[in-house]
Parts: structure tokens; C-alpha cells; sequence
């Protein structure tokens, strides 16, 4: 079977092509919503509003319904009304902002040992008792919690379901496959107490079921959670579920940021969107909550060894091991139909993704006979996925380019694969996502923890996962320990601490990843125990500087509090010089046990000579013996990135549908994927189209009755923003059976264009 292929090549185009070729690729503009369509909005007020005030905001318009009023997390409501009537909210002085509701999801015992949460069970709080998280409350946002499991029975401490407004936070039961398990996995990394041990044993569970049937929930319903979680005095509060939309003001990151305020140590997920630059996604982007990226724990890696190069196996949750002593040959088996599987026994089988779920792939293998299976994505770039059930054979999984070159190499005669082990660890996860983020250039994540195969409860049992959404629950049971044996500190202080103290991580090449990639690296709680020095804040942001500015100056203030026992001498080593960049450190100083010094570093920067858009690196100060970096960025200008990029088309993972893959760097006023006729360049409709979409990655199914007729296409994938288009051109070849093929190799054509 014909593989799709839509890899895009960007090609700069002068203006005068890019006038030629937007007057030939014309498109309507895109539909108009009918103002009718009744949609939710949280509405953020500048100032507090009893119910009753905000009750007579709305009462002149009858279109309008309240449906919650918020208090804790943030000065609003949310309500539902028709389009017009929303829209008129915006003109009311009193109201800040009027946001649509967004949909979340989950981001689908050596890791603990590995951040130092066994060392922290032999240190003592100040009353004598083991720092195992008890007396301190971790709210848990999530799909609810399998109170019942035995290893859950002692942490739990009540709860609230805002899907069905009661008082049972009990996971989703399976049905029709929307069954959930999420939070009950997330609960057992922060304070399982039984068989498996969490990182804060003894902590006490808040359940918070904000995401209901197939892991999903809406910003109010969040909103509605972490409104309770402050209500109810939560110490720390653990989300891990996020949308792809990065950016600092989205409602659920000003909730956060509120609820810091309130004491509370907030943890979140950074996103499973990475390997690229500027994923991060809310709530993510909160500046005041832990952000926590994916980093492996020690883990036996599969590499094939195919010619002299080995190639990287990313195994799917739920497979078995892939250990193999001898060398079996790899065959091409399509998409993984029984029919295009007749040749696979004895053998590994190489299938494309899409059309089929991974455990249907994996069980037509099994029946076929073949040892094991690999399958490569139909976008760009590698993925992680869960089997459903059980399978006999281990399943892997590799990106669409390496995919593709085996598949290549397969046709051209026999390939024979080795599967050779190697030890990993400490190294980032690639569905990790990176920052920074945007309009505030902040760095996030602030840290990392083990995200990969992390084994945990779920209903009925246990079961390794993998995702930010496994790391996150390791800061937050961090956050219990150190909340334990600090029980004065507030959120800044515990996050300081474990940014101080966390270890800096380098790739497989042996370069200190990026500061936007894992903040101040993997956290070390034993470290942070042992801290006798906090700086705050733990990361410095030196702002946006013009072409136009000569000379840029800034100035970033850090507290330094010696927390010790004994006089401490701090001083300050003078980082690398960049071309262009001239630093003043602080002299250095002493500090008498408990005392505090804020001190001033100078930077300044002349843009003429600056080369690159992003500027990063560690600031390093020696504390006694101790030495902290402190992650900083800055930028040059608005990064120069286009308004639609990274464009992919591949069959969905359910029978029936495709999946689409799109980058908005700024977000969209008006997105699209307009279908023209190949020779005519007539417009022939849209393939799907949005308005005001977000920042951030975008991924959506769409069904195959979507597809026009039989023919070859010429689809414009465009974005709009502040009076600028750009746009990706690709082929599409809709096939007499409906699918879609490869077109004719004559008209492969990747182009993007900007006007």
C-alpha cells in the first residue's frame, strides 16, 4: 500500500513569486461563525464582584448564562451565551478579558531513587518524625483517583468531582472505551503507600476530577478545581494536563499564579509536544508554578544495529521488553494488515502508523507469526503511544525518517537487524516540551524529573506510563517532602531550592541541553535537603532587545540568604563572553547565618554584534562549597518565526479518519487548509479551518468523508496574523477508493511562502 507522504521543505520565495502565487491560490475568506452558536467563555474581571454584581452585569442581556463565578483562583465567571452576546462582555469596562473555553487533557523505583527520594526517608523533621510527606496536603488535578486501590487507601484524604459536581473523585469507570486511569497513576508517584512507595508516602491525597471520560476536561471545570484547592488549603497541587497553546495569560496559568500567591506550591506539566522549540503549553506557562519537564530514569535501551549505524527504539507502554540475542531479518509490512503481513514470521516487521491502533498492529503481527514489530509515525518527527492490551511480541517505535530509510533500504534487498542494549539515563525525553515561552521569554520548564516508564498504581493494578504528566508528581512529591521539613516555606522558597540544587543534564553528544529545555536540570531532593544557601529567583529573564537600541542595558536583581549554620562567602564567576555581551558580576561578600543580601547583576549587550535570536546560558556562584547556576535568557528582537510551519498528514490512528499536524508559532487570527484543483487552480473548499487559534502546536482529527473526490490537489495551508498571510503549499492525492497516495513524483511540491 501506497505510503503518504507530506514532509515539507521550506523554500524562500522573493516578493514578487509569493504576489504571483497568492493571486493564483485565491481562496474566499474563511466561513463566518453563525452568531447563534451558543459557546462558553471565562470572563476575567479587573476588580472583585460579589455574585450578586456580577449578576447585574449580565442580567441586560438575556443570551447569557452564568455557570460558575470564581473568587480564589481569579476575579470572574464563566458563562455560556451566543456569539454576539459574548462579544458584547468585551466592551463592558469593568470586564479584563473574554477567553473561550479550552479543551485539556492528561498528557498521556529507581526513578525515585534517582532524584533522591530514597536518601530523604533517612532525614527528620524538626519534631523527630521521617520526611515522608505526612501532615501535608497534595491536591491532585486530574481524572480522579481509585480510592479503593490498597496502595491508595491511606493517602487519601476526600475530595471534589467538578465533571459531575459531587463529592466522589472515583476515575471514569470503563465504558465504551473512555475508561480512565491517569490520575490514579499520577497519585501513586506522589504518595503510594503499600507495595509501590511514592516519593511522599505519607502525604495526604486531595482528589480533584476535573478531567472526566477519556481524559478530558474544560478550562472552568480546572478552573472550578483549583478555585476548591485553594478553599481547601492544599499545600502543593499537582496538574498534569496541559493544552499545546503557549502562552503566559491563559486563564488556567492566572489561576495558578493566584494560587501561589495563596501559599500554594503549584506543579505542572511542561507538555508532550517537544522535541522543537517553543512547545511548552499551558498551564505550563505559568510563571509562578513549577513547570516540569521528562527526563529518563536508568533504563536498558533497544538500538537497532542495521550496517554499522544504530537507530534508537522508543518501546510503547505496555510492551514487553525488546531483547533479542541474534540478528532476525526486518520486512516491510505495510500498515500492518493481516494481508501485507503473510511474509513476517520469524522475521521483525517494519509498518507504517495510521489506519489501524498500534494493538491491532501489534496482535496481526503476533498471528502472523513475526518476533516483533516497529512502527514508524506518518508525520514528522518520532511519538510515544500505549498499547490497549497485552500483546506477546514487543512493540517499538520510530520516526517517520527512519521509518521511511528502512522501508527504503528493505526494497532494495534483504536487511538483516541486530538489537544491541545500551544504558541510559538522565537524558530528555523527546515528547518532553521545550520553551521559552512566548511574549514573556521566560524559561520553562524550570526543572525536569523521570517521565519514561515510570511504574505505578492504576485501578486493579499497576502499570508503567510515560509522559511530563509521570514527571510532574515527582516534584510535587518533592514539594510534600520539603514542605515536611520546612513547614514556614511558602511556594518560593520550595521552588528556589529545588532549582539551586538540581542537576544539569547533557544530551548523548555531551552538551548541557539548552536552559529552555530543562530550566535548572533534573531535581536532586536529597540536594535540596541538604541546601545551605537559597538564591530566589532561581532563574533570570533579561528581557527583548531591538536592532534600533545602540546599547542595551539591564539589570536583574537576585536575594542570596545563607540558610546554614555558619558564615558563608559567596562569590561569582564571569560567564562566557559572547560577541557583543559584557557582564557585571557582584563583588565578593560573607554572610552570617540567616542573613540575606540582594545584589545586582549587570548586563549589557550591543545588538549590532549579536548573531543569534536566543541568548542562554548559567550564571555560576560558588556558596561555600556549594555552586549554584542559575539559568538566564534573552533575546534579540521578535524571533523571526513564521505564522504556520511544520505541517503534516497522516492516516488517524481509528479506522476512518486522518490526522493533521500544524506549528502556530504566534497563534492565528484565521487558519485554514484550502483545496485548490492541481491544473485549474480552482478553489474547491476548505479542508478545515479555525478562528483565533491559539499558540502552539495544533492536532486534529478530521474524517475521511472530509476528503474531496479522486484527483490531485493543491492544498494551502495558511495563517493569518496582524495583516500578514503565510503559508505552506503541498500536493494531495485523493485515490478512486477515497484514500490518500502518494502523488505523482512530478508534482511533489513543499513551498512556503509569506505576503
Amino acid at each position: 500500500m501506497k505510503k503518504l507522504l507530506l514532509i515539507l521543505t521550506f523554500i524562500s520565495f522573493f516578493w514578487s513569486q509569493s504576489t504571483v502565487l497568492a493571486r493564483t491560490l485565491s481562496h474566499p475568506p474563511i466561513p463566518e461563525e453563525s452568531p447563534d452558536i451558543e459557546k462558553v467563555a471565562i470572563v476575567v474581571l479587573k476588580d472583585a464582584k460579589n455574585e450578586q454584581g456580577i449578576k447585574k452585569m449580565i442580567d441586560q442581556n438575556p443570551d447569557l448564562q452564568i455557570r460558575h463565578t470564581f473568587n480564589q483562583a481569579l476575579n470572574g465567571f464563566s458563562v455560556i451565551g451566543k456569539q454576539s452576546a459574548l462579544q458584547s462582555l468585551q466592551k463592558i469596562e469593568s470586564v479584563s478579558s473574554v477567553s473561550p473555553v479550552n479543551t485539556y487533557h492528561v498528557h498521556s523505583d529507581d526513578n525515585i531513587k534517582l532524584i533522591g527520594g530514597i536518601s530523604a526517608r533517612g532525614y527528620y523533621d524538626r519534631d523527630n518524625q521521617r520526611l515522608t510527606g505526612k501532615g501535608v496536603k497534595v491536591g491532585v488535578i486530574d481524572t480522579g483517583i481509585d480510592y479503593n486501590h490498597p496502595d491508595l487507601r491511606r493517602s487519601y484524604g476526600g475530595g471534589h468531582d467538578l465533571v459531575d459536581n459531587d463529592k466522589d473523585p472515583m476515575e471514569t469507570k470503563a465504558a465504551g472505551g473512555q475508561g480512565t486511569l491517569h490520575g490514579t497513576h499520577v497519585a501513586g508517584i506522589i504518595a503510594a503507600n503499600g507495595r509501590i512507595q511514592g516519593v511522599a508516602p505519607e502525604a495526604t491525597i486531595i482528589a480533584y476530577r476535573a478531567l472526566g471520560p477519556g481524559g478530558s476536561g474544560t478550562t472552568e471545570q480546572v478552573i472550578a478545581a483549583i478555585e476548591q484547592a485553594i478553599k481547601d488549603k492544599v499545600d502543593v497541587l499537582n496538574l498534569s494536563l496541559g493544552n499545546n497553546v503557549n502562552g503566559p495569560d491563559l486563564p488556567i496559568s492566572m489561576a495558578l499564579n493566584k494560587a501561589v500567591e495563596k501559599g500554594i506550591t503549584a506543579v505542572t506539566s511542561s507538555g508532550n509536544s517537544g522535541p522543537n522549540i517553543w512547545t511548552v503549553g499551558s498551564p505550563g506557562t505559568a510563571a509562578k508554578a513549577i513547570s516540569v519537564g521528562a527526563s529518563t530514569p536508568t533504563m536498558k535501551v533497544p538500538f537497532l544495529s542495521i550496517g554499522g549505524r544504530e537507530i534508537r527504539l522508543d518501546l510503547l507502554q505496555g510492551s514487553k521488553d525488546w531483547e533479542f540475542d541474534r540478528s532476525y531479518e526486518l520486512v516491510d509490512g505495510g500498515l500492518g494488515h493481516p494481508e501485507e503481513l503473510k511474509n513476517a514470521k520469524g522475521k521483525m516487521v517494519l509498518v507504517e502508523r495510521g489506519e489501524l491502533t498500534f494493538t491491532d498492529k501489534a496482535v496481526h503481527a503476533m498471528e502472523a507469526g513475526a518476533e516483533g514489530i516497529i512502527i514508524f509515525n506518518n508525520t514528522k518527527g518520532r511519538f510515544f503511544g500505549n498499547l490497549d492490551s497485552g500483546v506477546p511480541i514487543p512493540v517499538a517505535a520510530l520516526s517517520k525518517e527512519e521509518g521511511e530509510e528502512l522501508k527504503k533500504n528493505i526494497n532494495e534487498g534483504r536487511l538483516l537487524a541486530r538489537t544491541n542494549i545500551i544504558e541510559e539515563r538522565d537524558i530528555l525525553a523527546d515528547f518532553s516540551s521545550r520553551g521559552p515561552v512566548t511574549s514573556t521569554w521566560e524559561i520553562k520548564p524550570d526543572v525536569v524529573a523521570p517521565g519514561v516508564a515510570i511504574n505505578s498504581t492504576i485501578p486493579g493494578g499497576y502499570l508503567p506510563l510515560q509522559g511530563t504528566s509521570m514527571a510532574a508528581p515527582h516534584v510535587a512529591g518533592a514539594c510534600a517532602i520539603l514542605k515536611q521539613a520546612h513547614p514556614e516555606w511558602g511556594p518560593e522558597r520550595i521552588k528556589a531550592v529545588l532549582m539551586n540544587t538540581a542537576k544539569l543534564l547533557m544530551n548523548t553528544e555531551g552538551k548541557t541541553y539548552r536552559t529552555y529545555e530543562q530550566g535548572a536540570g533534573r531535581i536532586q531532593l536529597d540536594q535540596a535537603l541538604r541546601a545551605e544557601t537559597l538564591v530566589l529567583p532561581a532563574s533570570l529573564q533579561f528581557g527583548k532587545f531591538q536592532i534600533a537600541d545602540r546599547l542595551h542595558e539591564h539589570s536583574s536583581f537576585i536575594a542570596v540568604e545563607n540558610i546554614s549554620e555558619k558564615t558563608q562567602t559567596y562569590s561569582f564567576s564571569v560567564p562566557y563572553k559572547a560577541q557583543g555581551i559584557n557582564w557585571e558580576m557582584p563583588m565578593t561578600f560573607q554572610l552570617n547565618p540567616g542573613d540575606k543580601k540582594k545584589v545586582e547583576i549587570k548586563m549589557s549587550a550591543d545588538p549590532t554584534l549579536l548573531k543569534k535570536k536566543i541568548y542562554d546560558g548559567y550564571l555560576l556562584m560558588k556558596a561555600g562549597a556549594e555552586s549554584i547556576r542559575i539559568p538566564y535568557l534573552y533575546v534579540l528582537e521578535e524571533p523571526d518565526y513564521p505564522r504556520v510551519m511544520g505541517f503534516g498528514l497522516g492516516k488517524g490512528d481509528k479506522p476512518g479518519t486522518y490526522r493533521y499536524e500544524v506549528y502556530l508559532p504566534g497563534g492565528a487570527e484565521e487558519f485554514g487548509i484550502a483545496m485548490f484543483d492541481s491544473e485549474s487552480l480552482r478553489f474547491m473548499g476548505f479542508l478545515d479551518w479555525k478562528r483565533k487559534a491559539g499558540k502552539g502546536q495544533l492536532l486534529q482529527e478530521i474524517p475521511a468523508d472530509k476528503l474531496p473526490g479522486p484527483g490531485l490537489y493543491l492544498a494551502k495551508v495558511f495563517a493569518k496574523k496582524a495583516g500578514k498571510e503565510d503559508w505552506i503549499e503541498t500536493y494531495l492525492f485523493v485515490r478512486p477508493d477515497g484514500q490518500l497516495g502518494d502523488p505523482e513524483p512530478s508534482a511533489n511540491k513543499r513551498t512556503t511562502q509569506s505576503k
